[in-house]
């Protein structure tokens, strides 16, 4: 349904004493992604903010294939599985050049009001209509 896909190079402040990127780091590449992937919508964190929800993280899932090596060119996939009550996205990092997988997961995000801050039990109408939803009005 919703997908993006970015390209970085593993930056020297990223590795740690073995020379590969700290496990850590893999939480802010699919970050990149996540937010590559909700501009495509036109749902990036200021505009839900604006429209009056904040979406957290309440699991994130990583498993760690392959090690990340300083300077390596990695591809990070997002994809939106999940829409109708949280979020839940699937994430794939692995290596531009040859594909080689080192690392998969997903987090899900909840919809929560940004003044009350009381967690929604559905998806937020106006997600569903960045998403192409038709809502139907009571």
């Amino acid at each position: 349904m919703l997908r993006a896909e970015v390209e970085l190079t593993v930056p020297f402040h990223d590795i740690d004493l073995l020379n590969i990127a700290w496990h850590g780091h893999y939480c802010k590449y699919i970050e990149i992604a996540r937010c590559a992937m909700l501009d495509k919508i036109g749902y990036g964190y200021m505009t839900m903010k604006e429209t009056g929800y904040v979406w957290p993280i309440v699991d994130l899932q990583l498993r760690y294939v392959r090690p990340a090596q300083f300077e390596q060119r990695i591809r990070v996939s997002a994809e939106l599985v999940e829409w109708e009550y949280r979020m839940k996205i699937k994430y794939r990092v692995a290596d531009a050049e040859t594909g080689e997988v080192l690392a998969k997961g997903h987090t899900i995000q909840a919809a929560v009001d940004a003044v009350s801050r009381e967690m929604c039990f559905a998806s937020p109408a106006v997600f569903l209509e960045k998403l192409g939803i038709k809502i139907d009005s009571p």
